[in-house]
Protein backbone atom coordinates (compact mmCIF):
# COMPACT_ATOMS: atom_id res chain seq x y z
CA UNK A 1 0.00 0.00 0.00
CA UNK A 2 2.50 2.49 0.85
CA UNK A 3 0.92 5.09 2.91
CA UNK A 4 2.21 5.41 6.31
CA UNK A 5 -0.87 6.96 8.09
CA UNK A 6 -0.82 4.79 11.49
CA UNK A 7 -3.79 2.27 11.17
CA UNK A 8 -6.26 2.32 14.86
CA UNK A 9 -8.33 -0.05 16.38
CA UNK A 10 -10.21 -2.04 13.94
CA UNK A 11 -12.24 -5.30 13.94
CA UNK A 12 -10.39 -8.59 14.92
CA UNK A 13 -10.27 -11.72 12.09
CA UNK A 14 -12.68 -13.60 13.57
CA UNK A 15 -14.92 -10.60 14.15
CA UNK A 16 -14.07 -10.10 10.57
CA UNK A 17 -14.73 -13.45 9.40
CA UNK A 18 -18.23 -13.28 10.69
CA UNK A 19 -18.82 -10.02 8.80
CA UNK A 20 -17.83 -10.71 5.88
CA UNK A 21 -20.39 -13.85 6.23
CA UNK A 22 -23.35 -12.05 7.63
CA UNK A 23 -23.22 -10.01 4.64
CA UNK A 24 -22.16 -11.81 1.21
CA UNK A 25 -24.51 -11.99 -0.98
CA UNK A 26 -23.11 -15.10 -2.88
CA UNK A 27 -20.46 -18.28 -2.13
CA UNK A 28 -18.54 -20.80 -4.13
CA UNK A 29 -18.26 -24.23 -3.43
CA UNK A 30 -16.09 -26.69 -4.37
CA UNK A 31 -16.87 -30.06 -3.59
CA UNK A 32 -15.81 -33.51 -5.08
CA UNK A 33 -13.93 -31.56 -7.50
CA UNK A 34 -16.58 -29.34 -8.81
CA UNK A 35 -17.08 -25.85 -8.25
CA UNK A 36 -20.39 -24.35 -8.75
CA UNK A 37 -21.69 -20.74 -7.41
CA UNK A 38 -24.75 -19.64 -5.08
CA UNK A 39 -26.01 -16.37 -5.27
CA UNK A 40 -28.73 -15.33 -2.28
CA UNK A 41 -28.53 -18.94 -1.50
CA UNK A 42 -27.23 -19.38 2.02
CA UNK A 43 -28.04 -18.10 5.84
CA UNK A 44 -25.93 -18.21 8.63
CA UNK A 45 -26.19 -19.87 12.32
CA UNK A 46 -25.44 -18.60 15.52
CA UNK A 47 -22.01 -20.07 15.84
CA UNK A 48 -21.24 -19.70 12.11
CA UNK A 49 -22.66 -22.41 10.15
CA UNK A 50 -23.93 -22.02 7.46
CA UNK A 51 -27.47 -23.27 5.70
CA UNK A 52 -27.71 -23.71 1.95
CA UNK A 53 -30.61 -24.33 -0.12
CA UNK A 54 -29.07 -26.49 -2.86
CA UNK A 55 -31.51 -28.48 -5.39
CA UNK A 56 -31.76 -32.25 -4.46
CA UNK A 57 -30.84 -33.65 -7.63
CA UNK A 58 -27.87 -31.42 -7.57
CA UNK A 59 -24.17 -32.82 -8.20
CA UNK A 60 -23.29 -30.86 -4.57
CA UNK A 61 -26.14 -32.34 -2.62
CA UNK A 62 -24.99 -36.34 -3.49
CA UNK A 63 -21.61 -35.38 -2.91
CA UNK A 64 -21.97 -33.96 0.38
CA UNK A 65 -23.60 -36.16 1.80
CA UNK A 66 -22.02 -39.31 0.35
CA UNK A 67 -19.05 -38.30 2.08
CA UNK A 68 -17.65 -39.80 5.81
CA UNK A 69 -19.19 -37.72 8.32
CA UNK A 70 -16.80 -35.50 10.03
CA UNK A 71 -14.10 -35.33 7.52
CA UNK A 72 -13.61 -32.07 5.41
CA UNK A 73 -15.75 -32.81 2.11
CA UNK A 74 -16.40 -29.04 0.69
CA UNK A 75 -14.70 -25.60 0.74
CA UNK A 76 -16.92 -22.56 0.73
CA UNK A 77 -15.16 -19.25 -0.71
CA UNK A 78 -16.74 -15.56 -0.28
CA UNK A 79 -15.56 -12.62 -1.50
CA UNK A 80 -16.02 -8.96 0.31
CA UNK A 81 -16.77 -6.19 -2.15
CA UNK A 82 -16.45 -2.84 -1.33
CA UNK A 83 -19.67 -1.20 -1.96
CA UNK A 84 -18.50 1.78 -3.39
CA UNK A 85 -16.41 1.06 -6.95
CA UNK A 86 -12.74 1.43 -6.57
CA UNK A 87 -9.73 0.27 -7.86
CA UNK A 88 -9.20 -3.75 -6.88
CA UNK A 89 -13.04 -3.60 -5.06
CA UNK A 90 -12.09 -7.50 -2.87
CA UNK A 91 -11.08 -5.95 0.30
CA UNK A 92 -11.26 -9.26 1.84
CA UNK A 93 -11.83 -13.31 1.20
CA UNK A 94 -12.91 -15.58 3.46
CA UNK A 95 -12.49 -19.71 2.63
CA UNK A 96 -14.48 -22.44 4.87
CA UNK A 97 -13.10 -25.96 4.87
CA UNK A 98 -15.74 -28.34 6.54
CA UNK A 99 -18.27 -30.62 6.19
CA UNK A 100 -22.08 -30.89 5.10
CA UNK A 101 -25.02 -32.51 6.89
CA UNK A 102 -28.61 -32.30 5.69
CA UNK A 103 -31.04 -30.16 6.99
CA UNK A 104 -34.34 -30.79 5.87
CA UNK A 105 -34.83 -29.44 2.62
CA UNK A 106 -31.19 -27.66 3.04
CA UNK A 107 -27.48 -28.65 4.16
CA UNK A 108 -25.82 -27.69 6.75
CA UNK A 109 -22.40 -26.69 6.82
CA UNK A 110 -20.05 -26.89 9.50
CA UNK A 111 -16.54 -25.09 9.34
CA UNK A 112 -13.55 -27.07 10.31
CA UNK A 113 -10.99 -24.55 9.14
CA UNK A 114 -11.46 -20.83 8.47
CA UNK A 115 -8.94 -18.62 7.14
CA UNK A 116 -9.77 -15.22 6.37
CA UNK A 117 -7.41 -13.48 3.90
CA UNK A 118 -7.06 -9.39 3.93
CA UNK A 119 -4.57 -7.33 1.84
CA UNK A 120 -2.03 -7.43 5.10
CA UNK A 121 -2.00 -11.14 4.33
CA UNK A 122 -4.22 -14.57 5.63
CA UNK A 123 -4.74 -15.83 8.96
CA UNK A 124 -5.78 -19.07 10.06
CA UNK A 125 -8.62 -18.60 12.71
CA UNK A 126 -9.25 -20.64 15.55
CA UNK A 127 -12.49 -22.59 15.74
CA UNK A 128 -13.98 -21.64 19.33
CA UNK A 129 -12.89 -17.76 18.20
CA UNK A 130 -14.97 -17.92 15.12
CA UNK A 131 -18.14 -19.81 16.70
CA UNK A 132 -17.81 -17.13 19.43
CA UNK A 133 -17.57 -13.92 17.59
CA UNK A 134 -20.29 -11.81 16.28
CA UNK A 135 -20.33 -9.39 13.07
CA UNK A 136 -19.70 -5.63 13.77
CA UNK A 137 -22.78 -4.10 14.78
CA UNK A 138 -22.38 -1.53 11.20
CA UNK A 139 -22.31 -4.77 9.05
CA UNK A 140 -25.47 -4.89 7.28
CA UNK A 141 -25.70 -1.10 6.82
CA UNK A 142 -22.41 -0.39 5.69
CA UNK A 143 -22.83 -0.45 2.19
CA UNK A 144 -25.70 1.54 1.81
CA UNK A 145 -23.68 4.03 4.47
CA UNK A 146 -21.06 4.48 2.35
CA UNK A 147 -22.62 4.61 -1.29
CA UNK A 148 -24.50 7.33 0.51
CA UNK A 149 -21.60 9.29 1.54
CA UNK A 150 -19.55 9.11 -2.00
CA UNK A 151 -22.73 9.94 -3.67
CA UNK A 152 -24.16 12.63 -1.07
CA UNK A 153 -21.25 14.28 0.27
CA UNK A 154 -18.19 14.03 -1.70
CA UNK A 155 -17.39 17.33 -0.12
CA UNK A 156 -17.26 15.51 3.27
CA UNK A 157 -14.71 13.22 1.80
CA UNK A 158 -12.54 16.11 1.22
CA UNK A 159 -12.82 17.29 4.10
CA UNK A 160 -11.75 14.55 5.99
CA UNK A 161 -8.78 14.57 4.00
CA UNK A 162 -7.34 17.11 6.43
CA UNK A 163 -6.77 13.99 8.55
CA UNK A 164 -4.78 12.56 6.24
CA UNK A 165 -0.94 12.91 6.38
CA UNK A 166 0.12 14.87 3.20
CA UNK A 167 2.61 12.70 2.09
CA UNK A 168 -0.37 9.93 2.03
CA UNK A 169 -1.93 12.61 -0.69
CA UNK A 170 0.86 12.89 -2.60
CA UNK A 171 -0.11 12.56 -6.82
CA UNK A 172 -3.90 11.94 -5.68
CA UNK A 173 -6.33 11.03 -8.15
CA UNK A 174 -9.31 10.01 -5.96
CA UNK A 175 -10.32 10.07 -2.88
CA UNK A 176 -13.21 7.42 -1.69
CA UNK A 177 -14.92 6.07 1.53
CA UNK A 178 -13.39 2.22 1.27
CA UNK A 179 -15.05 0.43 4.55
CA UNK A 180 -16.55 1.96 7.74
CA UNK A 181 -17.36 -0.41 11.44
CA UNK A 182 -17.69 0.69 15.01
CA UNK A 183 -14.29 1.65 15.30
CA UNK A 184 -13.49 4.38 12.72
CA UNK A 185 -13.74 4.69 8.59
CA UNK A 186 -10.93 3.46 5.83
CA UNK A 187 -10.50 5.95 2.85
CA UNK A 188 -9.18 4.55 -0.54
CA UNK A 189 -6.72 6.55 -1.69
CA UNK A 190 -5.64 6.27 -5.33
CA UNK A 191 -3.09 7.74 -7.41
CA UNK A 192 -2.63 6.96 -10.87
CA UNK A 193 -0.95 3.90 -10.92
CA UNK A 194 -1.05 2.72 -7.44
CA UNK A 195 -3.40 2.93 -4.25
CA UNK A 196 -3.54 2.98 -0.35
CA UNK A 197 -5.60 3.03 2.28
CA UNK A 198 -5.87 4.97 5.51
CA UNK A 199 -7.62 4.52 8.65
CA UNK A 200 -9.43 7.52 10.42
CA UNK A 201 -10.76 6.19 14.44
CA UNK A 202 -13.77 7.14 15.87
CA UNK A 203 -13.34 8.55 19.43
CA UNK A 204 -15.10 5.37 20.91
CA UNK A 205 -16.19 2.34 19.02
CA UNK A 206 -19.98 3.13 17.58
CA UNK A 207 -22.64 0.61 18.32
CA UNK A 208 -25.11 1.51 16.02
CA UNK A 209 -25.65 3.90 13.21
CA UNK A 210 -27.36 6.72 15.57
CA UNK A 211 -23.92 6.45 17.28
CA UNK A 212 -22.08 6.14 13.88
CA UNK A 213 -23.95 9.37 12.92
CA UNK A 214 -22.01 11.63 16.02
CA UNK A 215 -18.69 9.51 15.47
CA UNK A 216 -18.77 10.86 11.79
CA UNK A 217 -19.80 14.39 13.15
CA UNK A 218 -16.45 14.19 15.63
CA UNK A 219 -14.08 13.52 12.59
CA UNK A 220 -15.57 16.25 10.67
CA UNK A 221 -15.35 18.65 13.95
CA UNK A 222 -11.90 17.98 13.81
CA UNK A 223 -11.40 18.51 10.29
CA UNK A 224 -12.98 21.44 10.52
CA UNK A 225 -10.03 22.54 13.12
CA UNK A 226 -7.15 21.21 11.01
CA UNK A 227 -5.37 23.12 8.19
CA UNK A 228 -7.16 23.37 4.80
CA UNK A 229 -5.54 21.22 2.86
CA UNK A 230 -6.00 21.73 -1.27
CA UNK A 231 -5.36 18.15 -3.04
CA UNK A 232 -3.16 18.15 -5.87
CA UNK A 233 -4.39 16.00 -8.17
CA UNK A 234 -3.03 14.39 -10.87
CA UNK A 235 -4.78 13.06 -13.91
CA UNK A 236 -5.32 9.18 -13.92
CA UNK A 237 -5.05 7.52 -16.70
CA UNK A 238 -8.40 7.63 -18.76
CA UNK A 239 -9.95 10.53 -16.62
CA UNK A 240 -11.34 12.88 -18.80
Amino acid sequence: MGDTQDWAAGPGAAERARSVLATAWSCAVTADGAREEYVGAHTVTGDGGVLLDVPEDSALFAAALCAPRGEPTAVLEFADVAPVPVRQRIRARLWLAGWFSRRGARLLFRPTRVVLRRPSGAVLIELEEYAAARPDPLATAEAQLLTHIADSHPDAVERLTRLVRPESLHAVTRVAPLAVDRHGLTLRIERTRAHGDVRLAFHTPADDVSQLTERMHALLTQAGSACPRALQRHRADGDR
